[in-house]
Protein backbone atom coordinates (compact mmCIF):
# COMPACT_ATOMS: atom_id res chain seq x y z
CA UNK A 1 0.00 0.00 0.00
CA UNK A 2 1.33 3.45 -0.89
CA UNK A 3 0.68 6.66 1.00
CA UNK A 4 -1.07 9.29 -1.14
CA UNK A 5 0.91 12.44 -1.79
CA UNK A 6 0.10 15.03 0.85
CA UNK A 7 0.21 18.68 -0.14
CA UNK A 8 -1.22 21.88 1.32
CA UNK A 9 -3.95 21.61 -1.34
CA UNK A 10 -5.32 18.33 0.06
CA UNK A 11 -4.41 18.84 3.70
CA UNK A 12 -6.84 18.83 6.61
CA UNK A 13 -4.60 21.22 8.59
CA UNK A 14 -4.15 18.69 11.40
CA UNK A 15 -0.91 20.40 12.43
CA UNK A 16 -2.83 23.62 13.07
CA UNK A 17 -4.26 22.08 16.23
CA UNK A 18 -0.84 21.49 17.82
CA UNK A 19 0.71 23.65 20.54
CA UNK A 20 3.28 25.89 18.83
CA UNK A 21 6.00 27.54 20.88
CA UNK A 22 7.56 30.57 19.19
CA UNK A 23 11.25 29.81 19.73
CA UNK A 24 12.75 32.40 17.38
CA UNK A 25 11.67 35.73 15.94
CA UNK A 26 10.16 35.04 12.53
CA UNK A 27 7.90 38.09 12.58
CA UNK A 28 4.74 36.40 13.87
CA UNK A 29 2.25 39.23 14.45
CA UNK A 30 1.67 39.57 18.19
CA UNK A 31 -2.12 39.46 17.72
CA UNK A 32 -1.72 35.73 16.99
CA UNK A 33 0.36 34.93 20.07
CA UNK A 34 -0.15 34.65 23.80
CA UNK A 35 2.09 34.02 26.79
CA UNK A 36 1.65 30.54 28.27
CA UNK A 37 1.59 29.81 32.00
CA UNK A 38 5.37 29.22 31.97
CA UNK A 39 6.08 32.57 30.32
CA UNK A 40 6.74 31.29 26.80
CA UNK A 41 5.24 32.86 23.70
CA UNK A 42 2.93 30.43 21.87
CA UNK A 43 0.57 30.68 18.94
CA UNK A 44 -2.88 31.51 20.20
CA UNK A 45 -5.47 28.83 19.70
CA UNK A 46 -9.17 29.51 19.51
CA UNK A 47 -11.70 27.91 21.86
CA UNK A 48 -12.08 24.93 19.50
CA UNK A 49 -8.31 24.28 19.47
CA UNK A 50 -7.46 25.63 16.00
CA UNK A 51 -4.57 28.06 15.51
CA UNK A 52 -5.76 31.66 15.40
CA UNK A 53 -3.72 32.25 12.21
CA UNK A 54 -5.54 29.54 10.24
CA UNK A 55 -7.90 30.77 7.54
CA UNK A 56 -10.93 28.56 8.14
CA UNK A 57 -12.21 28.88 4.57
CA UNK A 58 -9.02 27.75 2.82
CA UNK A 59 -7.28 25.83 5.67
CA UNK A 60 -4.17 27.87 4.84
CA UNK A 61 -1.98 29.88 7.18
CA UNK A 62 -2.74 33.60 7.04
CA UNK A 63 0.80 34.44 8.19
CA UNK A 64 2.70 31.84 6.16
CA UNK A 65 5.71 34.08 5.47
CA UNK A 66 5.96 34.96 9.19
CA UNK A 67 5.02 31.53 10.62
CA UNK A 68 6.97 30.20 13.61
CA UNK A 69 10.10 28.10 13.20
CA UNK A 70 8.28 25.01 14.49
CA UNK A 71 5.75 25.36 11.67
CA UNK A 72 8.53 25.92 9.11
CA UNK A 73 10.24 22.71 10.21
CA UNK A 74 7.06 20.60 10.26
CA UNK A 75 7.56 18.51 7.13
CA UNK A 76 4.52 18.25 4.88
CA UNK A 77 3.84 14.52 4.47
CA UNK A 78 6.58 13.65 6.99
CA UNK A 79 6.17 11.21 9.84
CA UNK A 80 4.84 13.84 12.28
CA UNK A 81 2.36 15.01 9.65
CA UNK A 82 1.16 11.46 9.03
CA UNK A 83 0.77 10.83 12.76
CA UNK A 84 -1.32 13.99 13.22
CA UNK A 85 -3.48 13.08 10.23
CA UNK A 86 -4.01 9.60 11.63
CA UNK A 87 -2.38 7.88 8.61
Amino acid sequence: MTTPLITCDNCTAACCRLEVLCLTDTGVPSRFTIRDRWGGIVMERLNDGWCAALDRDTLRCRIYEQRPLVCREFEMGGIDCLIERGN
